[in-house]
C-alpha cells in the first residue's frame, strides 16, 4: 500500500471498501489506458522495423528509440515543414499521407512524391541544420513520428553502440540516395547526348 497525499491507493490484491478513491490500482480502467500505450508502442515498432535507418536494431534499442521519438498528429494541409527551413530531424510516417513540393522558378509548387506508413522524409537534418530543400504537407489527418537531432546526440552519447548504429544505417542510406542521384543524372546526360541537344 502506497500513501500519496493522504489519499490512500490499494494494491491490486488488496481490497478495502473504506478507499477515499472510486478505484484500486489494477482496475480495468488502468489496465486499458497501460494496454493502449503498449499497443501504440508496438505499431511504433511496427513502422521503425521497415525503415533502412534502423535495420540490424534488436528489440531493445528499438525499445530505447521509442522513448526519444515523438509522435505529432497534424491535419489535412497542415505544413510538417517549408522548404527553406532550417532542418531539425527526420520524420516517419505512422498514419495518413505527406506530399512533397518543391517550389519551381515561376513561384508554383511541384508534388515530388506522396508518402504513406512506413515511409520517411527529412533524414539528412539529423546531420546538419541545412535548409530544407522541399516542403512536406499533409494530405489528410496524419500521424507522424519524429526523430530530432538533439536527441539522436544525447542517444550517441548515452549508448554509443545504439548511436553509432544509427550513424551507419545513415551513412548507408545517404550513400545509395546519391548513388542513384547519380545514376539518374548519368541516364540525362544520355539522352541529351542522344538528342544531340549536347555537341
Amino acid at each position: 500500500m502506497r500513501i500519496f497525499q493522504n489519499e490512500v491507493l490499494m494494491s491490486g490484491n488488496e481490497k478495502s471498501n473504506n478507499s477515499p478513491l472510486p478505484f484500486r490500482a489494477g482496475d480495468a480502467f488502468w489496465g486499458n489506458i497501460f494496454k493502449k500505450d503498449r499497443s501504440q508502442e508496438e505499431s511504433i515498432i511496427a513502422v521503425l522495423r521497415q525503415v533502412p535507418l534502423f535495420n540490424g536494431i534488436k528489440k531493445s534499442g528499438l525499445n530505447e528509440l521509442v522513448k526519444l521519438i515523438h509522435v505529432r498528429k497534424y491535419k489535412a494541409d497542415e505544413a510538417v515543414f517549408w522548404e527553406g527551413e532550417p532542418g531539425v530531424g527526420m520524420y516517419i510516417m505512422l498514419d495518413g499521407v505527406v506530399a512533397i513540393f518543391k517550389e519551381t522558378a515561376k513561384k508554383q509548387h511541384e508534388e515530388l512524391a506522396q508518402l504513406k506508413r512506413g515511409e520517411f522524409f527529412g533524414e539528412l537534418a539529423l546531420l546538419d541544420e541545412s535548409p530544407r530543400s522541399a516542403s512536406a504537407i499533409a494530405q489528410e489527418d496524419s500521424k507522424i513520428l519524429g526523430l530530432f537531432r538533439p536527441e539522436l546526440i544525447d542517444l550517441i552519447e548515452k549508448k554509443p553502440r545504439l548511436g553509432n548504429t544509427l550513424l551507419f544505417n545513415l551513412a548507408a542510406l545517404i550513400g545509395e540516395r546519391l548513388k542513384r542521384t547519380n545514376d539518374e543524372l548519368q541516364a540525362l546526360w544520355n539522352k541529351l547526348e542522344d538528342s544531340k541537344v549536347i555537341t
